[in-house]
Protein backbone atom coordinates (compact mmCIF):
# COMPACT_ATOMS: atom_id res chain seq x y z
CA UNK A 1 0.00 0.00 0.00
CA UNK A 2 0.97 3.01 -0.43
CA UNK A 3 2.42 5.77 2.21
CA UNK A 4 -0.85 6.68 4.63
CA UNK A 5 -1.77 10.24 4.47
CA UNK A 6 -2.85 12.67 7.64
CA UNK A 7 -5.16 15.51 6.29
CA UNK A 8 -6.76 18.44 8.12
CA UNK A 9 -9.92 19.65 7.83
CA UNK A 10 -11.31 22.97 7.81
CA UNK A 11 -15.11 23.20 8.13
CA UNK A 12 -16.04 26.83 7.12
CA UNK A 13 -18.87 28.93 8.12
CA UNK A 14 -19.22 32.28 7.40
CA UNK A 15 -15.63 32.31 6.50
CA UNK A 16 -14.44 31.22 9.66
CA UNK A 17 -13.27 27.98 10.46
CA UNK A 18 -16.07 26.15 12.96
CA UNK A 19 -16.18 22.74 14.60
CA UNK A 20 -19.20 21.13 16.24
CA UNK A 21 -20.59 17.37 17.70
CA UNK A 22 -22.50 15.30 15.19
CA UNK A 23 -22.17 18.14 12.45
CA UNK A 24 -24.31 20.59 14.98
CA UNK A 25 -23.42 22.47 18.22
CA UNK A 26 -20.62 24.69 16.07
CA UNK A 27 -18.15 26.91 17.77
CA UNK A 28 -15.49 29.51 16.54
CA UNK A 29 -11.87 27.30 15.48
CA UNK A 30 -9.98 30.45 13.75
CA UNK A 31 -8.83 31.71 10.97
CA UNK A 32 -8.98 29.59 7.77
CA UNK A 33 -5.92 30.93 6.16
CA UNK A 34 -4.06 31.09 9.54
CA UNK A 35 -4.81 27.56 10.25
CA UNK A 36 -4.16 26.45 6.53
CA UNK A 37 -0.19 28.13 7.00
CA UNK A 38 -0.30 26.15 10.24
CA UNK A 39 -0.59 22.85 8.90
CA UNK A 40 1.94 22.88 6.07
CA UNK A 41 4.81 23.90 8.50
CA UNK A 42 3.76 21.00 10.42
CA UNK A 43 3.89 18.38 7.17
CA UNK A 44 0.00 17.99 6.25
CA UNK A 45 -0.06 15.75 3.22
CA UNK A 46 -3.26 17.59 2.32
CA UNK A 47 -5.84 19.77 3.21
CA UNK A 48 -9.60 19.77 2.65
CA UNK A 49 -11.84 22.98 3.01
CA UNK A 50 -15.65 22.13 3.25
CA UNK A 51 -17.89 25.12 3.17
CA UNK A 52 -20.58 23.33 5.21
CA UNK A 53 -23.49 25.62 4.96
CA UNK A 54 -23.51 26.24 1.46
CA UNK A 55 -25.69 23.46 0.17
CA UNK A 56 -28.25 23.97 2.88
CA UNK A 57 -28.22 27.94 2.11
CA UNK A 58 -28.20 27.35 -1.28
CA UNK A 59 -25.46 29.08 -2.49
CA UNK A 60 -21.85 28.58 -3.48
CA UNK A 61 -18.72 27.65 -1.70
CA UNK A 62 -17.04 30.85 -0.82
CA UNK A 63 -13.95 31.27 -4.24
CA UNK A 64 -12.86 34.17 -2.41
CA UNK A 65 -11.38 32.68 0.75
CA UNK A 66 -10.05 29.59 -1.62
CA UNK A 67 -8.42 31.77 -3.51
CA UNK A 68 -6.87 33.29 -0.29
CA UNK A 69 -5.74 29.98 1.17
CA UNK A 70 -4.25 28.28 -2.40
CA UNK A 71 -2.24 31.58 -2.15
CA UNK A 72 -0.34 30.46 1.61
CA UNK A 73 -0.19 26.29 0.96
CA UNK A 74 1.79 24.30 -1.65
CA UNK A 75 -0.20 21.24 -0.94
CA UNK A 76 -3.14 19.17 -2.61
CA UNK A 77 -6.15 21.33 -1.56
CA UNK A 78 -9.63 20.00 -1.88
CA UNK A 79 -12.87 22.25 -1.81
CA UNK A 80 -16.19 21.19 -1.28
CA UNK A 81 -19.43 23.37 -0.43
CA UNK A 82 -22.30 24.40 -2.99
CA UNK A 83 -21.31 22.30 -5.54
CA UNK A 84 -23.75 21.54 -8.21
CA UNK A 85 -22.51 22.11 -12.02
CA UNK A 86 -19.57 21.29 -13.95
CA UNK A 87 -18.93 25.18 -13.82
CA UNK A 88 -18.78 25.63 -10.01
CA UNK A 89 -15.91 23.16 -10.54
CA UNK A 90 -13.93 25.22 -12.75
CA UNK A 91 -14.53 28.79 -10.27
CA UNK A 92 -12.95 26.63 -7.52
CA UNK A 93 -10.15 24.98 -9.81
CA UNK A 94 -9.17 28.47 -11.10
CA UNK A 95 -9.46 29.63 -7.38
CA UNK A 96 -6.38 27.04 -6.66
CA UNK A 97 -8.40 24.14 -5.72
CA UNK A 98 -6.54 20.58 -6.84
CA UNK A 99 -9.27 18.48 -6.14
CA UNK A 100 -13.11 19.31 -5.41
CA UNK A 101 -15.65 17.26 -3.14
CA UNK A 102 -18.92 16.47 -4.18
CA UNK A 103 -21.84 14.55 -1.49
CA UNK A 104 -25.66 15.59 -1.48
CA UNK A 105 -25.63 16.88 -5.05
CA UNK A 106 -23.96 13.46 -6.35
CA UNK A 107 -26.67 11.68 -4.50
CA UNK A 108 -29.39 13.64 -6.02
CA UNK A 109 -27.88 13.33 -9.32
CA UNK A 110 -25.11 11.13 -9.59
CA UNK A 111 -24.36 11.79 -12.89
CA UNK A 112 -22.68 14.65 -11.94
CA UNK A 113 -19.63 12.76 -10.38
CA UNK A 114 -19.39 11.54 -14.65
CA UNK A 115 -19.79 14.83 -16.09
CA UNK A 116 -16.76 16.21 -13.22
CA UNK A 117 -14.91 13.15 -13.95
CA UNK A 118 -15.30 13.53 -17.98
CA UNK A 119 -14.20 17.67 -17.83
CA UNK A 120 -11.14 17.08 -15.00
CA UNK A 121 -10.10 13.61 -14.60
CA UNK A 122 -10.94 11.27 -11.95
CA UNK A 123 -8.34 12.48 -9.61
CA UNK A 124 -9.86 15.53 -9.55
CA UNK A 125 -13.32 13.85 -8.23
CA UNK A 126 -13.30 13.42 -4.26
CA UNK A 127 -16.91 11.85 -3.36
CA UNK A 128 -17.71 12.78 0.51
CA UNK A 129 -20.12 10.10 1.53
CA UNK A 130 -21.93 11.09 5.12
CA UNK A 131 -22.79 7.66 6.82
CA UNK A 132 -25.09 6.64 9.93
CA UNK A 133 -25.63 3.45 11.16
CA UNK A 134 -29.92 3.10 11.33
CA UNK A 135 -31.45 0.49 11.84
CA UNK A 136 -28.47 -1.91 12.04
CA UNK A 137 -27.54 -0.35 8.56
CA UNK A 138 -25.16 2.20 7.38
CA UNK A 139 -26.89 4.10 5.45
CA UNK A 140 -26.07 6.92 3.58
CA UNK A 141 -26.88 10.58 4.97
CA UNK A 142 -26.94 14.25 3.24
CA UNK A 143 -27.42 17.92 3.79
CA UNK A 144 -24.84 17.83 6.09
CA UNK A 145 -26.15 14.92 8.28
CA UNK A 146 -30.00 16.10 8.28
CA UNK A 147 -31.81 14.24 5.34
CA UNK A 148 -32.19 10.23 5.47
CA UNK A 149 -31.49 8.40 2.00
CA UNK A 150 -32.31 4.91 1.47
CA UNK A 151 -28.70 4.68 -0.11
CA UNK A 152 -27.22 1.80 1.77
CA UNK A 153 -23.30 3.37 2.25
CA UNK A 154 -21.55 -0.23 0.39
CA UNK A 155 -23.35 0.00 -1.98
CA UNK A 156 -23.33 3.79 -2.88
CA UNK A 157 -19.36 3.57 -2.46
CA UNK A 158 -19.47 1.25 -5.18
CA UNK A 159 -21.64 3.16 -7.27
CA UNK A 160 -19.22 6.16 -6.69
CA UNK A 161 -15.97 4.27 -7.94
CA UNK A 162 -18.08 3.17 -10.74
CA UNK A 163 -19.04 6.70 -11.99
CA UNK A 164 -15.65 7.71 -12.03
CA UNK A 165 -15.00 9.33 -8.72
CA UNK A 166 -11.57 9.19 -8.32
CA UNK A 167 -11.19 8.99 -4.12
CA UNK A 168 -14.23 9.02 -1.27
CA UNK A 169 -13.88 10.35 1.90
CA UNK A 170 -16.02 8.52 4.45
CA UNK A 171 -17.65 10.52 7.34
CA UNK A 172 -19.48 8.70 10.30
CA UNK A 173 -21.74 10.62 11.66
CA UNK A 174 -22.38 8.88 14.74
CA UNK A 175 -18.68 9.46 15.54
CA UNK A 176 -18.12 12.85 14.02
CA UNK A 177 -16.80 15.59 16.67
CA UNK A 178 -16.81 12.99 19.75
CA UNK A 179 -13.28 11.79 19.91
CA UNK A 180 -14.38 8.63 20.62
CA UNK A 181 -12.04 7.11 17.43
CA UNK A 182 -12.53 6.61 13.61
CA UNK A 183 -15.88 3.94 12.86
CA UNK A 184 -13.22 0.85 12.18
CA UNK A 185 -16.44 -1.50 10.82
CA UNK A 186 -17.67 0.91 7.74
CA UNK A 187 -13.73 2.33 7.15
CA UNK A 188 -12.99 -1.18 6.78
CA UNK A 189 -16.18 -2.52 4.86
CA UNK A 190 -15.90 0.48 2.56
CA UNK A 191 -11.74 0.49 1.80
CA UNK A 192 -11.42 -3.15 0.69
CA UNK A 193 -14.64 -3.11 -1.08
CA UNK A 194 -13.31 -0.24 -3.42
CA UNK A 195 -10.16 0.13 -5.65
CA UNK A 196 -10.15 4.01 -4.81
CA UNK A 197 -8.28 5.42 -1.81
CA UNK A 198 -10.75 6.13 1.02
CA UNK A 199 -10.00 8.91 3.53
CA UNK A 200 -11.25 8.01 6.98
CA UNK A 201 -13.12 10.73 8.80
CA UNK A 202 -14.91 11.42 12.17
CA UNK A 203 -14.05 10.94 15.69
CA UNK A 204 -10.27 11.22 15.73
CA UNK A 205 -9.18 12.29 19.03
CA UNK A 206 -5.78 10.70 19.74
CA UNK A 207 -2.53 9.52 18.13
CA UNK A 208 -3.79 5.82 18.68
CA UNK A 209 -7.07 6.71 17.00
CA UNK A 210 -5.45 7.04 13.90
CA UNK A 211 -2.88 4.21 14.59
CA UNK A 212 -5.88 2.34 14.46
CA UNK A 213 -7.81 3.08 11.98
CA UNK A 214 -4.59 2.63 9.71
CA UNK A 215 -3.57 -0.74 11.48
CA UNK A 216 -7.20 -2.43 11.35
CA UNK A 217 -8.70 -0.89 7.90
CA UNK A 218 -7.01 -0.06 4.51
CA UNK A 219 -7.92 3.38 4.09
CA UNK A 220 -5.25 4.98 2.66
CA UNK A 221 -5.71 8.49 4.75
CA UNK A 222 -7.33 9.70 7.76
CA UNK A 223 -9.21 13.16 8.42
CA UNK A 224 -9.35 15.41 11.23
CA UNK A 225 -10.36 18.87 12.77
CA UNK A 226 -10.65 20.08 16.21
CA UNK A 227 -8.00 18.04 17.28
CA UNK A 228 -5.38 19.58 15.07
CA UNK A 229 -7.11 23.53 15.42
CA UNK A 230 -7.29 23.67 19.09
CA UNK A 231 -3.86 22.21 19.45
CA UNK A 232 -4.62 18.97 21.23
CA UNK A 233 -2.75 17.19 18.57
CA UNK A 234 0.84 18.23 16.26
CA UNK A 235 0.62 16.50 13.09
CA UNK A 236 4.51 16.70 12.80
CA UNK A 237 4.93 14.33 16.12
CA UNK A 238 1.58 12.64 15.15
CA UNK A 239 3.38 11.50 12.03
CA UNK A 240 6.39 10.56 14.27
CA UNK A 241 4.30 8.42 16.67
CA UNK A 242 2.79 6.48 13.52
CA UNK A 243 6.64 6.05 12.27
CA UNK A 244 7.45 4.19 15.21
CA UNK A 245 4.13 2.07 15.31
CA UNK A 246 4.99 0.69 12.18
CA UNK A 247 3.05 2.44 9.54
CA UNK A 248 4.55 3.36 6.48
CA UNK A 249 3.63 7.47 6.71
CA UNK A 250 4.22 10.40 3.97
Amino acid sequence: MLKRRIIPCLDIKDGRTVKGVNFINLIDAGDPVELAKIYVDQGADELVFLDITATIENRKALAGLVERIACEINIPFTVGGGIDTVKDVSVLINAGADKITVNSSAVRRPELISDIAAQFGSQCVVVAIDTKFLNNEWMVVVDGGRTKTELKTLNWASGVEELGAGEIMLTSMNNDGTKSGFSLDITSQVSSRVNIPVIASGGAGSMEHFRDVFFNTECSAALAASIFHFGEIDIRELKSYLRHEGIAIR
